[in-house]
């Protein structure tokens, strides 16, 4: 099923071989391989426990390692935190992390700190890009991020998140503890994203809504990948729709 994914005109931007990850003498993650090219949204979904937060946090670089992470064809694994944003790798995380009494446009700009330490002055105008995307903080620029609604507070996370102006969004269950509505225009926003040449890794336990705005997903289960292929593939696939989509196999 993968070869429409790898045959197609794209490049790659995210490339990932063999990735292991060991808390002590417990290996969470075990010999990984996926990519993610220019352009696409590629999920990675399974149950929880399964090791998806764990893989963010080793391709991010918050946990180490073993494996050959490749950004843009450059190996990445002895990059900082830091250094991986600057290059454009961005996560947001599955507890948002917000600055709760701090203000929204706060947040907002600490988003940009790494782009203003560069010298890059362009970061007011990515600040009216966001209010652009995310009517809703612009009208709350002055509250404080505690004082948000869950949808909001997901809101923020995303626009923080694109005031490091991303090559690569990694997005940790996005609609985690969201309301059905909410979680419908999360997934409206990430599609939107896609298209304004943002590409994502998209970690999720709502495989439904994962696999119908990807193009590509993973299934993982005990920190190993067991199924892979295009998304309408994954969504028909007897095994996935029992297992994650509440269908009965066939």
């Amino acid at each position: 099923m993968a070869a429409s994914y790898e045959d197609a005109a794209m490049t790659t931007l995210l490339d990932v071989h063999d990735l292991c990850v060991a808390y002590g003498n417990v290996e969470a993650v075990h010999g990984i391989s996926l990519k993610v090219d220019e352009g696409s949204i590629v999920t990675v979904i399974g149950p929880n426990g399964a090791g998806k937060t764990t893989l963010l946090a080793a391709l991010m670089g918050t946990l180490p390692a073993h494996g050959d992470v490749r950004y843009r064809g450059e190996r990445v694994n002895q990059l900082t935190v830091e250094q991986r944003v600057g290059e454009g790798m961005v996560l947001v995380p599955e507890k948002r992390d917000l600055f709760g009494s701090m203000k929204v446009r706060d947040n907002l700009e600490l988003g940009a700190f790494a782009r203003l330490r560069r010298g890059d002055r362009d970061a007011l105008r990515t600040l009216d890009d966001v209010y652009a995307r995310f009517p809703r903080l612009r009208e709350r620029k002055d509250q404080e991020a505690g004082t948000l609604s869950g949808g909001e507070r997901q809101m923020l996370a995303l626009g923080r998140a694109l005031m490091a102006k991303p090559r690569l969004l990694m997005l940790d269950e996005p609609s985690l503890g969201l309301a059905p509505l909410i979680v419908r225009e999360i997934f409206s926003i990430v599609s939107a994203l896609k298209a304004s040449g943002v590409s994502i890794l998209l970690v999720e336990q709502n495989a439904r809504a994962a696999l119908q705005v990807a193009d590509y997903g993973y299934v993982l289960e005990t920190g190993e990948l067991v199924i892979e292929g295009p998304s309408a593939d994954l969504a028909a696939n007897p095994q996935v729709a029992a297992t994650y989509l509440g269908q009965a196999a066939a």
